[in-house]
Parts: C-alpha cells; structure tokens; sequence
C-alpha cells in the first residue's frame, strides 16, 4: 500500500450558482456517454422481457459489423473507437484544473505501471473468473441474453481491433464511471458510498441489455472497482482489468463457443418469430 494511496478529496462548491452549473455539467456529459447508453440498454431490456420469445432465446452482438467490406468495417470501427476516446478527452478537460495534473490526479498515467499492473491481474482473478460463471449460470437458468463477439476471421486486422475495442471499453467506462462521477458527485457534497453505489447502479443499467444476470454481475463489479479506487487512488489498475477482461472475452470468444456450445453459442432463431437484434459496442 503506497502511503499516497487514495482518491484525493476535492472541496465541495461552496455557492448555488456553481452547483446548478456543475449539475449541468453532469447532466449534459452522461446525456452524451455512459448515461445515454444505459438509458438505451434499460430500454432493450424492456424490449427483450415483452417480447414472445424468451430470453435465453435471444442474442445481442458486441463490436457488430459496420460494412460487408472488410476494409470499410475495419475504418469504420477504428473511427468508431476514435470518437468514443474524444469523449474520454472531454472529461479529461472538464477535470483539469490551473495547476493540476487531471491525469495524475485520477492515476490515469505510466508512474507505477507496474504496481497497476498487478493490481489489474488480481481483479481480473477476483472479477472476470466469477463474472464467466454468472454469465453460465444465467444462461442456464434462462435470464441472460447470449452475448456474441465478433467471430475471427482471416483478416490481420481483427484481432488488433478487437483489441482496440477492449481499451476503448476500459477508458470510457473506468474514467467517465470513476474519475469523473466521483470528482463531481464529491464537489456535490455526496457521500463515498452512496457514490459508489450510484455509479455501481449505472454501470449495471449500461449492461442491461445483456439480461438479469450480467446486470448483477456488473453491479457487483461496480461496487469493487469504486471501493478499489477509493482505496487506490488510481484509475490505471482498473483500465487494465477492465481492458483485459474484455480481450480474454472478445478473442477468448470463438474457442469457448466451440468448446461449449450450449452456454455461449448463440442460440438459433426461431423460424416463425425474429430474434429481437440489438448491436452495442460496449464490453461486457
């Protein structure tokens, strides 16, 4: 435990003008990100548990083909990935302040690589293990949708991508979801715990697409990633987990679905009603 461990505390705002400005803000960055997204998702989920067909039925696909040309789907996801990155930067901006490093301040940098490192294996271990046995177990008992990755292919370029993918869902998520909402909700006056929650709660509506279970498999991710970096004081080690977990998921895919057709194949429609089909980008 490194002695300067721990999210640094910013000073609530003080007057009404500077809180209805911040609230804004907030308002207007989720509006735009994550916030969006999980409104979405709710609204699949919605979707997916009215309709005749049951939800172990039914599939959704991560990093979806944007072209029927291989060349054209490859600029397309690298410049889908690009402008989701824009809005990592957005936040970034909005966090910096005279005389403040924002990177440094929410540990988004290279200065205990290899501290953040460990610490992203050892959550890979305590999160992405359990999180592929709940992913099972809701398929087996029918409350989970069937997450399909993309499918390798004979391109050079599919696995880097997916790889790129995996990054931009470790950013977007771990910086907007930590280091921005903690630093707002904070200068709001918020307690560490209700924010932890809040952000764990959002991070679960951003995953509801998927079904019940990785619903809770992600809020329970939420509320160990926001204690860990309350605790740490670093966004880094999660980015990695993050990061990692979603490469094992998005290339790991194919093989898990050969060896274990009956949990991550996806399933066949039927013939007489249409699997309801949502594409997202985000990880799972």
């Amino acid at each position: 435990m490194w002695q300067s461990d721990g999210v640094i505390d910013p000073r609530p705002l003080g007057t009404d003008p500077e809180r209805v400005r911040l609230r804004w803000e907030l308002g207007i960055i989720l509006a735009v990100t994550i916030g969006q997204s999980a409104l979405y998702s709710l609204l699949t989920l919605l979707r997916r548990v009215t309709a005749s067909i049951p939800l172990s039925q039914q599939q959704t696909q991560l990093n979806p083909s944007r072209d029927a040309l291989a060349i054209w789907d490859a600029v397309y996801q690298v410049l889908s990935v690009f402008f989701d990155l824009a809005l990592v930067a957005l936040v970034v901006y909005l966090l910096w302040e005279p005389g403040s490093n924002a990177l440094r301040r929410i540990g988004l940098d290279f200065s205990r690589f290899g501290g953040d490192l460990a610490r992203g294996m050892l959550l890979i271990v305590v999160i992405g293990v359990p999180g592929l046995a709940l992913y099972a177990v809701g398929r087996s008992l029918g409350v989970t949708v069937a997450v399909a990755a993309s499918p390798l292919d004979s391109s050079w370029w599919t696995v880097p991508l997916l790889v790129l993918s995996a990054l931009r869902a470790g950013l977007v998520e771990e910086v907007i979801m930590l280091g921005y909402l903690f630093d707002r909700l904070r200068r709001l006056g918020w307690g560490w715990w209700p924010i932890i929650l809040a952000t764990a709660a959002l991070r679960a509506c951003y995953h509801a697409y998927q079904g019940f279970g990785p619903m809770l498999g992600n809020f329970a991710m939420g509320i160990v990633f926001g204690w860990c970096y309350r605790r740490w004081g670093r966004v880094m080690p999660l980015v990695i987990a993050h990061t990692l977990i979603d490469v094992i998921a998005f290339v790991g895919y194919p093989l898990a679905a050969a060896l274990w057709p009956d949990v991550f194949a996806p399933p066949a429609a039927p013939s007489s009603t249409p699997t309801p089909a949502v594409t997202t980008t985000s990880a799972p």
